[in-house]
């Protein structure tokens, strides 16, 4: 006789994984994680266990572009950093960038070429 696989449901896969503090204010900080930092400074996770996955489908040469510059800060800068942390670096950059200069921002001039 066959034996049945349990799969997990759907609110177990898409459950929190960190309990959110309530007594924190709407503006989506957690209790564990509250400071107040200024914008103009990148705020990369770096190599810490994250919560929250997302999927993002690149070109071969932009990832073979993101291994360029994960053993360039390895062999010129002595940086030993994973395509992630490179990735999640990149993107505080561009961030801090479209907040302090809005419309002016390589981000905004780089998505309007496209």
């Amino acid at each position: 006789m066959p034996r049945r696989v349990s799969l997990p449901e759907a609110d177990d896969l898409f459950r929190p994984t960190v309990v959110r503090d309530a007594s924190v204010d709407p503006s989506g900080e957690s209790g564990l994680d509250v400071e107040t930092r200024d914008p103009a400074e990148p705020k990369p996770t770096g190599r810490v266990r994250h919560d929250e996955k997302m999927t993002v489908y690149i070109s071969s040469d932009e990832l073979l572009d993101i291994e360029d510059a994960r053993i360039a800060l390895r062999r010129r800068h002595g940086l030993a950093a994973d395509r992630g942390r490179v990735v999640r670096a990149a993107v505080a950059l561009a961030l801090v960038d479209l907040e302090k200069r809005g419309e002016h921002s390589d981000l905004v001039t780089l998505l309007r070429q496209q």
